[in-house]
């Protein structure tokens, strides 16, 4: 069983392999008590006042206590994280990158600007931690890219993969959870996958380019041409013989 779960471990992509690691190191660490939550949440004044930069990274890392709810969302980072990685962006790991990039700048940039809108500040106050968020942009973008799978939901119904983030916002709203965490993933999921899908066979162009910086920490994937066996290679003409 353990050696399953290391084979498993092992054949993740770097990036799902990377996250989904920081992510349980970190949970696991705060529920010892090893690291202290008030040390890893966003935090506005703290990052522009006392230079605190890492909490811009940090609530992405955190996914509070280990309960069901911490089993449900590493399930959903794992599946589908390593499937866009594994499939949409396959020889793309750059580009991949980027697409989290986005997503964690889109859901910063929505929690500080609603922090300053009056009447629904104190609920954007309330969200210090996005990790649920990206984990849940994670899901719609996959869903937008394989919207006719048929899927079933705990073997009560079953749906087609474009339904998937409102049937898990359904069942964050029945079960007692904030809502507001999953729209927040829906927002920029949706974001991304206008810029990156929709926009460009509009117009032709592509926003989301991926930068030349982020393209130079990642090596692409080779792509090896192999030659069969049984194949020979017909000796050049006369003509295009080289000279003796």
């Amino acid at each position: 069983m353990a050696q399953a779960v290391e084979e498993w471990y092992k054949q993740m992509p770097i990036i799902t392999r990377s996250y989904l690691t920081a992510a349980i190191v970190t949970t696991i660490g705060c529920s010892l008590d090893i690291i202290s939550p008030y040390d890893l949440y966003l935090n506005p004044k703290l990052v522009v006042k006392q230079y605190q930069i890492w909490r811009v990274i940090t609530n992405f890392l955190y996914f509070r206590k280990m309960d069901l709810d911490f089993l449900f969302h590493m399930f959903f980072l794992a599946r589908y994280c390593k499937l866009l990685e594994e499939n949409s962006f396959r020889g793309r790991t750059a580009d991949f990158f980027y697409m989290l990039l986005f997503g964690a700048t889109v859901l910063t940039g929505i929690v500080l600007l609603g922090g300053m809108i009056p009447y629904v500040s104190a609920s954007f106050a309330k969200i210090i931690f996005l990790s649920n968020s990206l984990t849940f942009m994670m899901v719609y973008v996959w869903s937008k890219q394989n919207p006719f799978i048929h899927m079933s939901f705990l073997g009560l119904f079953t749906f087609t993969a474009a339904y998937l983030p409102w049937v898990l916002l359904g069942f964050s709203v029945l079960v007692g959870a904030s809502a507001w965490v999953d729209l927040l993933g829906m927002i920029a999921g949706h974001a991304y996958y206008f810029l990156e899908d929709v926009y460009p066979r509009m117009t032709g162009r592509r926003p989301l380019r991926t930068p030349a910086i982020i393209r130079s920490l990642f090596a692409d994937e080779p792509v090896v041409a192999v030659r069969p066996a049984a194949v020979r290679f017909a000796a050049p003409a006369m003509d295009d013989a080289p000279p003796q």
